[in-house]
């Protein structure tokens, strides 16, 4: 590939794409990315982008809406600046739960942040667990997502945990929990049902599954709020598991969803960094991993025009 490769960031995850920029040997392109007085996000490029290979490393995590538009916003600047691929690296996709209607009169606004970027200038996407793989569907664009269950087994695999219970928190996660039990090897599966009465409310209503005696790791894309990983954990132990752990791609960990976590009967949570996580004291049964690594190694291949089949195994 001779067209040069850089790296912009906005502020949603700065210190992942300088993390991704010092393992690809390059710096990270210069920019302001502000706001106005009035609040309005500001951005202005500022070094030579005509004919480059672009990538813009910007999760849509809280605030969302501020991140949203930044990331559009520098899109837009690249585009018009005369960039020749723009690729937007956004390691977490945020209103990703919005990727159908559950009632009459909602909208599907997964569909329409997709919509935005591509219309922003986008050429194509680079996405890490999206909550719902349907949504590469709504890009009109290409759409590279990158799963972290190897990063997240591999880490497992070094705690020596004996007998292991894979469990996922729902039903429409088994595919992502058995994927992950796959990569352990000799590990079960187990399955908690549960439903919402309510928005942002879950019970637990039944489980399936032998956990007697077993270490239990909980496998999901994100944590929000935590209280219903923390009522599987509770239930597992019930029903006998020796200990319970539990993992996500993605430390939404809104409100109190950190001191809750802390505070808990799990043993150890492990997270990634497709969002910024400030740990407190008393917060280091919180584990981060890093998936800059991955994200690396993905932008290179695509600079290159070579395959990222391997990466998926």
């Amino acid at each position: 590939m001779d067209r040069p490769l850089l790296i912009f960031s906005g502020n949603a995850n700065r210190p992942l794409a300088q993390e991704i920029a010092e393992y690809l040997h390059v710096p990270l392109g210069q920019a302001f990315v502000g706001t106005w007085k009035d609040g309005e996000s500001r951005v202005r490029i500022e070094e030579n982008v005509r004919g480059m290979d672009v990538f813009v490393v910007q999760p849509t995590c809280p605030p969302v809406n501020h991140h949203l538009m930044e990331l559009l916003i520098i899109i837009d600047a690249l585009r018009r600046a005369s960039a020749n691929r723009i690729t937007a690296v956004m390691p977490y996709f945020g209103y990703a739960k919005q990727e159908k209607k559950t009632a009459g009169r909602e909208p599907i606004t997964a569909r329409l942040v997709a919509n935005l970027i591509t219309t922003a200038g986008a050429s194509r996407i680079l996405t890490l667990d999206l909550h719902a793989a349907a949504i590469e569907g709504f890009f009109d664009i290409p759409v590279d997502h990158l799963r972290a269950a190897a990063l997240m087994a591999d880490y497992f695999q070094t705690l020596n945990l004996g007998e292991v219970v894979v469990v996922s928190p729902d039903v429409g996660g088994v595919g992502r929990a058995n994927e992950f039990r796959r990569r352990l090897g000799a590990a079960t599966l187990a399955i908690v049902a549960k439903h919402r009465p309510q928005q942002d409310v879950a019970e637990i209503l039944e489980m399936v599954g032998e956990v007697q005696g077993k270490t239990a790791i909980i496998v999901d894309d994100l944590i929000q709020s935590g209280g219903t990983l923390i009522e599987a954990a509770e239930a597992l132990l019930q029903r006998g598991a020796r200990a319970v752990y539990a993992c996500a791609t993605h430390p939404v960990f809104a409100g109190q969803a950190r001191q809750t976590l802390a505070a808990s009967a799990l043993a150890q949570v492990v997270v990634t960094n497709t969002i910024p996580v400030a740990l407190e004291p008393g917060q280091d049964k919180i584990r981060v991993l890093s998936v800059a690594p991955l994200l690396a190694e993905a932008i290179s291949r695509i600079h290159q025009d070579v395959s990222l089949s391997s990466l998926f195994v």
